[in-house]
């Protein structure tokens, strides 16, 4: 088969389109053929080797595609038929992810634990199952199963770019919910409002956080959406209300920004740390995906062949959503 693997840590350099050895299903596996498969920073992590995984590797954790091969005891599943994945894999408390802890989905045929194989809805593109899994589930779990956003609470989303960004909004209106969103782009923000965005805010301004606040009624936000962290932990907790939210999943801007400590207290906020999702998670946010009540924003499509331009364009931060791979069958 032909994958994207990597034999070392780099830039988008290291990205081989190459032939790999076509994988086969122990028992409670399923063999995918796939036909669409998404990018997520976590693949630019990855790839740079925070962390170093085992190589050759074949990265990426969201994929959709066709039963191929059922291991030994898988049943409920039929060759042929469309199938998603979730890359959220549970052990115990701890939850792993394809393509980080496994062989990813950046190839032609995958092997993936039978639990994590769901039928696809007819109502789906390949495309769009490919593009909603680790993103919806991630912010699924930050507003639903933590914060637990209730109907008419204003949300405040960084940088609405990423998958993360446009999967929170989507998710938050169709809870009900008002968003705020911040970019750097004049574009982007004017698509975000297109997707049903309440207030639009430049970020990284000194007047970012009375504007976040003056949109939100001057209160403040009830729930932060924070993913970016260094850039922009303090004004989360200046612009969250008190007795307010803010769910964290991931810090691309830095790890370690100033504890300012006393907000939480003085405010007496809640601070939620999050990571992908349970089972329970994914079925959820995909509820909301299949209905229709949430659908992910895809920026652009490129062949497999083309991983490299794709990490490129991810790692630029030029997309406003999912950055997806179509693989010919």
């Amino acid at each position: 088969m032909k994958a994207i693997r990597i034999h070392e840590d780099g830039g988008p350099e290291v990205l081989r389109y190459e032939d790999a050895p076509d994988p086969v299903p122990a028992p409670g596996e399923v063999l995918i053929e796939l036909r669409a498969a998404a990018l997520n920073h976590l693949d630019l992590w990855v790839r740079k080797g925070l962390p170093s995984v085992p190589k050759p590797r074949i990265l990426g954790a969201d994929g959709a595609g066709l039963v191929a091969g059922l291991g030994e005891g898988v049943s409920g599943l039929e060759l042929g038929q469309r199938v998603v994945i979730n890359p959220g894999l549970e052990h115990g408390d701890t939850i792993r992810v394809v393509g980080e802890h496994t062989e990813g989905t950046h190839a032609e045929l995958a092997v993936i634990p039978a639990g994590n194989v769901h039928p696809l809805d007819e109502s789906l593109s390949f495309e769009e199952a490919a593009a909603f899994p680790l993103v919806f589930e991630t912010a699924y779990r930050m507003l639903v199963t933590k914060a637990r956003l209730e109907a008419g609470e204003w949300v405040l989303v960084w940088g609405i770019g990423s998958g993360v960004a446009t999967a929170s909004l989507a998710i938050a209106k169709a809870l009900g919910a008002r968003v705020i969103v911040t970019s750097s782009s004049e574009e982007k923000l004017a698509l975000a409002r297109d997707l049903g965005a309440d207030g639009t805010v430049i970020h990284g301004r000194p007047e970012t956080a009375a504007e976040i606040k003056e949109l939100s009624g001057g209160a403040g936000v009830d729930v932060v959406v924070e993913h970016v962290g260094e850039a922009t932990w303090t004004t989360s907790l200046s612009v969250v209300r008190p007795g307010g939210r803010v769910t964290v999943c991931g810090a691309t801007s830095g790890p370690n920004p100033p504890a300012a400590l006393h907000r939480l207290w003085w405010k007496q906020l809640t601070v939620y740390g999050s990571t992908m999702g349970t089972r329970a998670d994914f079925e959820g946010a995909y509820e909301l995906v299949r209905s229709g009540r949430a659908r992910p924003v895809i920026d652009r499509v490129f062949p497999l062949a083309e991983a490299r331009a794709a990490h490129e364009r991810l790692e630029a931060g030029d997309q406003l959503g999912k950055i997806v791979l179509r693989i010919p069958g």
